[in-house]
């Protein structure tokens, strides 16, 4: 019996931003759904959001002391190799202890070294890699994984194609399941129910770029009565504030949304980075505005936005054009409603609302 419980342990690791929490949580779900008996261990960074998002979904979670390297000059990269080392170290003796039969990373922080750890101890590894182009770190991790799930066509340029599973990104079963009226949505914000409603998101850190410009134009949206809801990021929140009082109306501005299935519902056209949450447009048959994120490895956004563009399935709009052009490509799109149904129709080809559990379905084949 001892044997048996010991083969039923999987340790899930990654985060850094709601792109990696929501989906490592899914996938956590998702097994349990499967089959009861298996234990859970998820792996993160300490001072990140699955520091609180975890438990907060009743998992049990380990941090390690990881960060990222910085791109640009800085005195944090000094310490970058002993963090390393220190997170490696850590995550061999947590991966050996609890002695796990699978190893699943996500990506972010805590991914690399817990795989590595069970590389080194003979452990199965399964990579979800949620981007159309792979960084460096999964690229490298892909070489030992025993299945490597996948979101986009074509990633057999980066990876065994043995190895690869189309699966899809896992989301939120709120999302998946979302039971909630474009009127219920609009009321729960106060807004009304038979004008516009955009949703604008830089994801759960927020995204300066995305804020500017639409604080730039933001009486440009007004004038055209079109209803503003804006989740800034925490760190924002106070600089964008003042819309809500000016423009009382039609302007939500947020913080962080725990309650995004309102928003999403609520929404006509969404304005948002383009990691994870294309994944949650499609399931939903979002028209979309996407401004890739210029701060990610390989700056690999770019590359999932160019996707959808090639298939008419998204609009690119880039972070360093948001102050001239965001505002006004919303308001167009608003004008055309043609290009808003095709662009629904064409992103919910892409939709793959039981990627957690076809995730899940893999691990326990390997287990």
């Amino acid at each position: 019996m001892m044997e048996q419980k010991k083969n039923k342990r999987v340790i899930i690791s990654g985060g850094g931003t709601g792109g990696h929490v929501f989906p490592a949580i899914a996938i956590g779900k998702a097994l349990q759904a499967l089959d009861k008996d298996i234990e859970l261990l998820f792996v993160g960074a300490n001072g990140k959001m699955e520091m609180e998002k975890v438990p907060l979904a009743g998992f049990r979670i380990i941090g390690l002391n990881i960060a990222g390297f910085q791109r640009n000059l800085s005195l944090q990269n000094l310490s970058f190799p002993f963090k390393l080392l220190g997170s490696l170290w850590k995550a061999y003796r947590v991966v050996k202890s609890f002695n796990p039969s699978v190893a699943v990373g996500v990506g972010g922080y805590a991914s690399g070294p817990t795989l590595k750890a069970a590389n080194w101890l003979g452990i199965k590894t399964v990579l979800q890699e949620q981007n159309s182009l792979p960084g460096v770190t999964n690229q490298l991790l892909g070489k030992n994984a025993s299945v490597i799930c996948v979101a986009f066509d074509g990633m057999e340029k980066y990876f065994d194609s043995k190895k690869i599973r189309l699966t899809g990104n896992p989301i939120r079963e709120t999302i998946v399941d979302l039971r909630i009226s474009r009127e219920e949505g609009a009321l729960f914000f106060k807004l009304d129910t038979h004008k516009k409603i955009v949703f604008i998101t830089g994801g759960s850190l927020g995204a300066k770029a995305i804020n500017e410009g639409i604080a730039m134009h933001i009486n440009e949206m007004v004038e055209q009565d079109i209803q503003i809801i804006w989740q800034t990021g925490k760190s924002h929140f106070s600089n964008y504030k003042r819309f809500e009082v000016e423009y009382p109306n039609n302007v939500r501005v947020l913080d962080f949304l725990p309650n995004i299935d309102a928003a999403y519902a609520a929404a006509d056209i969404v304005v948002s980075r383009a990691g994870g949450t294309i994944s949650e447009l499609a399931i939903l048959a979002k028209p979309s505005i996407l401004l890739p994120s210029p701060n990610v490895a390989e700056d690999h956004q770019t590359h999932n936005v160019m996707a959808l563009v090639q298939k008419d399935a998204g609009i690119l709009v880039k972070d360093k054009e948001a102050n001239n052009v965001l505002v006004k490509t919303i308001i167009e799109l608003f004008e055309d409603e043609k290009k808003q149904a095709l662009l629904s129709k064409n992103i919910q080809k892409l939709a793959r609302p039981t990627a957690a559990k076809d995730i899940a379905m893999e691990i326990i084949k390997l287990m």
